[in-house]
């Protein structure tokens, strides 16, 4: 396990029966949709909604992933997500996440995703001070 970011959140998640194989375990690509929720809710957290940073221009999508699968989180199990951002770059972010037991004691899942900042047609781009200010500290543009 990986020292996580001090700047993070915990966010709640009952599974659902739609979000399990036929055994009733969560299907393994549903722990990205997991950290998805968990990063909107970090920009959410932050200030702002990740809808309204996409409304300023600043598009982030994923150009890396990786999850390590530890224990299975099963139909109606309440798992918590935790996210932070690990990494920040000239045009990239990194998220890492955990996915936790009800209890947090036992890790099911961690992993990342890597973004580029990109305009809205696509062209790379440097990310804006107020988007660095917005995730490092929680600091919304005025």
């Amino acid at each position: 396990m990986h020292e996580f970011p001090s700047r993070e959140i915990w966010l709640p998640h009952r599974v659902s029966y739609g979000e399990t194989d036929c055994m009733g375990v969560v299907y393994y690509a549903e722990y990205l949709h997991f950290f998805e929720r968990g990063r909107n809710a970090y920009i959410r957290d932050c200030g702002m909604s990740y809808r309204d940073v996409e409304n300023m221009g600043v598009l982030l999508p994923v150009r890396d992933v990786g999850c390590r699968y530890r224990s299975p989180a099963r139909y109606d199990d309440l798992v918590f997500i935790r996210a932070g951002i690990s990494a920040m770059g000239g045009a990239s972010l990194t998220f890492v996440y955990e996915i936790w037991n009800e209890d947090k004691s036992l890790l099911l899942c961690e992993g990342h995703t890597r973004h580029a900042t990109v305009s809205r047609d696509g062209k790379p781009e440097r990310m804006p001070p107020w988007l660095k200010k917005l995730c490092l500290e929680g600091v919304p543009p005025k």
